[in-house]
């Protein structure tokens, strides 16, 4: 899963910092300019380039840059401040058993655990949990996507951003703050709130602050109540939104609609016979053996 990138909110870590753009670029080695498209929300930086922004601003990665859900082959190498070029010479190989593997298309040599592992600063197991995660094997027991369903106001807001956006933007930190605030009629949340919440460093907010997320977010401010667990109904709307969000993102491949079976609508099934229609045309051709 790609880490949430915020250029409004580097932006203004940068100044609270007293940090130029060029200063910047330079800790991060990029050129001025490409700082100004980051901040401006043109473009984005690569993944690799994520932590030694975060270490060039003075804060934590996860802080800064959050991410929901487990870690995947991409983010293990981005955490670690790679390219696929620079994976790809740790193996002493092209860059195609890299790229093949974070995008599920086939897994990493058993000779290309290790040094990978070790080249990423984690455990083989762990790198192959992440492996999984890029083939769209979601872990199991006390990682099982069920026993995993977002509890807290933070989770909530990860899930919904990370899920209920595919095909169009996310609103930033920045833009929830704005929204929750003109709801509510008044200042009720600040930018730092938000990136608490996310971060897990927070799990309090007021009523208030809960409906206007809501309304931010565009779902029933039921998702947001102080619940232990989100409630059966609420589950079925978020399972809704992630289910349809893996199709588009490519992540269930092959997958047939059999109809019915699970009490989801008529309009429901008919997208998810849409979206699968759309991606036959796109799996990707397997050798036996594979």
């Amino acid at each position: 899963m790609p880490r949430q990138f915020d250029g409004r909110r580097v932006r203004a870590v940068r100044r609270g910092k007293d940090l130029s753009q060029g200063e910047l670029a330079a800790a991060v080695g990029v050129k001025a300019p490409a700082v100004a498209r980051w901040e401006s929300g043109q473009d984005f930086p690569k993944g690799e380039k994520l932590p030694a922004i975060a270490a060039a601003l003075g804060q934590p990665l996860d802080v800064l840059f959050p991410y929901d859900g487990p870690p995947d082959l991409q983010l293990l190498r981005c955490d670690a401040g790679l390219s696929v070029a620079q994976a790809a010479e740790i193996l002493g190989t092209s860059r195609v058993p890299v790229s093949n593997a974070e995008s599920g298309r086939r897994r990493l040599s058993d000779a290309y655990v290790q040094p990978l592992a070790q080249a990423y600063g984690v455990t083989e197991a762990e790198l192959l949990a992440a492996q999984d995660c890029s083939f769209g094997v979601r872990p199991r027991g006390s990682h099982d996507e069920r026993a995993s369903a977002p509890r807290t106001v933070g989770e909530k807001i990860n899930y919904l951003l990370e899920h209920g956006y595919v095909g169009q933007e996310a609103p930033s930190n920045d833009e929830i703050v704005r929204l929750v605030n003109d709801h509510a009629g008044r200042p009720v949340v600040t930018i730092e709130d938000i990136i608490a919440l996310r971060a897990g460093s927070t799990t309090e907010a007021s009523d208030v602050v809960r409906a206007g997320l809501a309304h931010a977010l565009q779902v029933d401010a039921a998702l947001f109540e102080d619940d232990a667990q989100v409630n059966p109904a609420a589950r079925e709307f978020l399972e809704a939104i992630r289910f349809l969000g893996s199709i588009q993102r490519g992540q269930i491949l092959g997958l047939a609609a059999r109809g019915n079976g699970g009490g989801l609508s008529a309009e429901m099934m008919a997208k998810i016979n849409d979206l699968v229609g759309e991606l036959k045309h796109k799996l990707p051709e397997v050798e036996d053996g594979d």
